[in-house]
């Protein structure tokens, strides 16, 4: 009797528990916690400056997530070329802003470089019949001595140079402090940054649905799902991976060069671990919107980089006093860790779900 009575509570723990991880809001309590524990911390208002900051970055990186989803979701072709195509980039834009090029010139040959060496991964994957990751890594391999050539030291710093936000810098600055008083200067970068970057991230994403659209669009998106049924109606689907490979790196290079003006320098190692960035994206985005079509799921994968941008600025704001006195905090040489963690634990969570059959 003792031992059946003791063996209620475990079980209803127990089935507490497993309701708790199979709730589809758990994955999203995950990435949304640190910024909740840093809103309270440290007020939104005295801490404004930190969300706009990673607002601003999170749409720089948008197009990275945008890519990411392409080649995972679409093509099932998973690709870490984007760790070489992203600094590529930031290279070719830093280079050409030095020489006195115009700074929205450097936005289409970016784009331009990273679909080059896109299809240079998937032509080898496809034609050399090396698996896509193999053929990834030796792309983006080669792009670390690339992109050195190209930019002849490890970094180039953009600081006195002209950028695609300097034309409307300064006339921005005085709108803001007209209408918002001059304590909001200082918002006023990242206020600005927010809305050309998202011009140029709505455009390319509604460039890319209305792609899909399209017949060629319709039968990439079938190579991801079948590639044999694409091959039965008289299509190569290596034509089509090649495509949706060189599209996706082509965002991550544009990604690139945004993030290189916006930041102010270029360096070889900024796209180190970004395929993991990209793929946080990804997950956070379908794990909040549950996307049942492209639109809604490259704006799933925009939506996912901004909050996963947010949640690592919270993570890095967040201090905690230990009872001994010591403060222990995120330093930043731990968000490579943190985000690692991060993509673990959503995608256990995610596949717990699936498992238990979770709605």
């Amino acid at each position: 009797m003792s031992e059946t009575s003791t063996s209620h509570p475990v079980q209803k723990q127990s089935s507490w528990l497993t309701k708790l991880l199979q709730s589809r809001w758990t994955p999203i309590l995950v990435v949304i916690l640190p910024i909740i524990l840093a809103l309270f911390a440290f007020g939104g208002v005295r801490s404004m400056g930190v969300w706009l900051g990673a607002v601003a970055t999170g749409l720089c990186l948008a197009l990275v997530g945008v890519g990411v989803y392409i080649t995972f979701r679409i093509l099932d072709f998973p690709d870490l070329t984007i760790d070489g195509t992203f600094p590529l980039g930031a290279a070719v834009a830093a280079v050409m802003l030095t020489a006195g090029y115009s700074p929205w010139l450097t936005l289409p040959v970016a784009l331009l470089a990273g679909a080059l060496f896109g299809a240079i991964t998937a032509v080898i994957a496809t034609r050399f019949k090396i698996h896509s990751l193999l053929a990834s890594i030796i792309v983006a391999t080669g792009l670390v001595s690339i992109n050195l050539r190209i930019m002849g030291r490890s970094n180039i710093p953009l600081l006195n140079t002209e950028t695609i936000f300097s034309p409307f810098a300064d006339g921005f600055k005085a709108f803001i402090a007209t209408r918002f008083g001059e304590d909001a200067i200082r918002y006023a970068s990242n206020l600005l940054t927010i809305l050309i970057v998202g011009v140029i991230v709505i455009v390319c994403k509604l460039l890319f649905d209305w792609f899909t659209k399209t017949e060629m669009g319709m039968a990439m998106r079938a190579t991801g799902d079948n590639n044999k049924m694409v091959r039965a109606l008289g299509r190569n689907p290596n034509t089509f991976i090649i495509l949706g490979v060189t599209i996706s790196n082509a965002m991550v290079g544009l990604s690139g060069a945004i993030m290189a003006q916006y930041q102010g320098f270029a360096d070889v190692n900024m796209g180190l671990g970004l395929i993991i960035s990209g793929l946080a994206a990804v997950i956070v985005g379908e794990t909040i919107i549950r996307p049942k079509t492209i639109p809604l799921a490259t704006l799933s994968a925009i939506i996912g980089m901004i909050i996963y941008r947010i949640a690592i600025a919270a993570a890095l704001s967040l201090k905690i006093t230990l009872p001994s006195g010591e403060t222990l905090r995120v330093e930043a040489t731990d968000v490579k860790l943190a985000t690692a963690l991060l993509v673990l634990i959503v995608l256990w969570l995610t596949n717990f779900r699936k498992k238990r059959g979770a709605g």
